[in-house]
């Protein structure tokens, strides 16, 4: 059986999580020790990050009490850039390249001998191309399906200062666990993705009548 898993002090009863913060420190301290967890629980840990911070994520990593370089070396710690995970060769936003990629790594994330992946994707980078919102929104809502069916945790990290109010409902809609201000809770605003999805359907209908 999996070791259960509490992030913020809450054991986490859904998969996918909209971690909201004001600041790095602010989401480090939160978050900090679901990754040690992790490493504990004999788990991987896969990050996406901003690519001007991948050394200062090591960092605060270390200062966490996490061995980086012991970790990445034996597999347990993956950290990867935005463009190496979220966007294509364009540079820009491609939802089908990551979903597949999230379809990987959740399915075969125990192969190499971890009993979990657990993946947190820094979202920073959508607010450099806004024509991308639309379409970070149906991933967001597709991404539930592969989580919740492959029984893997994902953290998504925003900044609260970035986000829009359209924005910031919608990034709602399609988690069902927030964490906001270090406390973990059941998401009332979450809808099923399939009714998401004919949502978002329809506003693209409507924008190209």
């Amino acid at each position: 059986m999996d070791n259960p898993i509490t992030i913020a002090g809450t054991l986490m009863d859904a998969y996918h999580v909209c971690a909201f913060f004001d600041s790095r420190d602010q989401e480090y301290d939160a978050l900090i020790p679901y990754y040690r967890q992790a490493i504990e629980n004999a788990e991987k840990n896969f990050h996406i990050v901003d690519p001007a911070h991948v050394e200062d994520h090591r960092e605060r990593l270390e200062a966490g009490g996490i061995d980086t370089q012991h970790c990445e070396a034996c597999g347990q710690l993956e950290v990867v850039t935005w463009p190496q995970a979220y966007l294509g060769e364009d540079g820009k936003f491609d939802k089908d390249r990551m979903l597949g990629m999230v379809e990987r790594l959740t399915g075969t994330g125990r192969d190499m001998g971890f009993s979990r992946l657990r993946i947190m994707g820094n979202m920073d980078w959508a607010f450099e191309d806004f024509e991308t919102a639309p379409e970070l929104i149906t991933y967001e809502a597709e991404v539930n399906e592969i989580i919740e069916r492959n029984r893997q945790p994902a953290v998504c990290v925003y900044d609260m200062a970035k986000l829009s109010g359209a924005m910031l409902m919608d990034v709602l809609r399609t988690h069902p666990l927030t964490l906001i201000n270090g406390i973990v809770q059941e998401n009332p605003f979450f809808i099923p993705p399939s009714e998401m999805l004919k949502e978002l359907e329809a506003r693209k209908s409507r924008a190209s009548a």
